[in-house]
């Protein structure tokens, strides 16, 4: 039976840079204070002319050229996202144009921030039955466009942009995909999402006039769930793998708040400098947060062949996972 393997990484984020400095000249904030909340310092905002289909693509086309993969080669495209290009079609039918696969089918996944997670464990049954030899999985994110500017507890947190991951499938017994947990909880919807502009409450007049199209958040309930569940679904799954938290090398997470980030590996007891962060220059990305993590770790030659990696995320939904990889 074949094995995921890693081929390639990409990442690819707007030039555009919104400090926070620039924010305190347009809400009620200031720097210092949004850095000891959430470890935030800057974060990118795509261009007028820039789609998510345009960021992934771009991210794509990185993970593709350093796994030395044609797109004619790509067998699926999963991207990740919930601020597609629009409601139909999916945004990978975008990117699968832009990038010439012309072989590849493509859908996209809505499970917000863990989709990047969501994505790669889907890829790696495809691959591990056999029924597919290359999947690119993006996660990508224009949430600048979801954002009230006038709301200063939300529009400080979030960036966009899009990470990239090429899975190949190689018979390298021991290596690739070792375990895997997603995980639901429907009943908490109501804490995190954006909720005009679908079916339940259609766009309209009355929706734009009081943004109810835009990321509404209960920042309180949703750290107290994330410190709960994040270091849970990492040590149930390292359990799967038959490994412990000594046995972690490296740690590739969704990165929404760095207190959330630093209280999950003290539970797990995983000393934080095994985890690369970027919080500081991105800020939450959602479903591009952890694949734009594991390119960058791996561009600056931290990944060796073997090392144990424990990739975890959480989101609306709610929707949180882990996944353990042996690189």
């Amino acid at each position: 039976m074949p094995t995921s393997i890693i081929l390639g990484t990409g990442a690819y984020a707007p030039q555009s840079v919104l400090t926070n400095e620039d924010l305190e000249k347009m809400v009620a904030t200031n720097s210092d204070w949004i850095v000891s909340r959430t470890g935030i310092r800057e974060r990118r905002i795509a261009a007028a002319n820039e789609a998510t289909s345009d960021l992934a693509a771009a991210a794509a086309r990185q993970a593709l050229d350093l796994a030395g993969v044609s797109p004619d080669e790509i067998d699926m495209i999963i991207v990740a996202t919930v601020t597609g290009d629009t409601p139909t079609p999916a945004c990978a039918a975008h990117v699968q144009a832009i990038l010439g696969a012309k072989n590849a089918c493509a859908f996209d996944i809505g499970a917000a921030c863990a989709g990047s997670l969501y994505g790669l464990t889907i890829a790696d049954q495809f691959i591990s039955s056999g029924a597919m030899k290359h999947v690119l999985v993006i996660g990508a994110e224009t949430l600048s466009r979801f954002v009230d500017w006038t709301n200063r507890e939300t529009c400080v947190l979030f960036g966009d942009a899009a990470g990239a991951v090429l899975l190949g499938a190689r018979e390298e017994r021991g290596h690739g995909l070792l375990a895997s947990t997603l995980r639901t909880d429907g009943a908490l919807t109501g804490i995190l999402g954006i909720y005009g502009g679908g079916s339940r409450r259609p766009f309209s007049p009355a929706l734009l006039e009081d943004n109810g199209s835009k990321i509404k958040m209960r920042g309180r309930e949703v750290y107290k769930f994330a410190t709960r569940v994040l270091p849970e679904v990492v040590a149930e799954t390292l359990a799967k793998a038959g490994l412990t938290a000594a046995d972690v090398t490296h740690v590739i997470s969704h990165q929404a708040n760095l207190r959330i980030l630093e209280y999950a590996l003290e539970t797990l007891g995983v000393p934080v400098e095994k985890c690369w962060i970027n919080i500081n220059r991105y800020g939450n990305t959602s479903s591009a947060s952890m694949p734009i993590t594991l390119d960058e770790a791996n561009r600056a030659g931290k990944l060796k062949k073997g090392d144990v990696i424990a990739m975890m995320a959480m989101g609306a939904g709610m929707t949180w996972g882990g996944a353990i990889w042996r690189w």
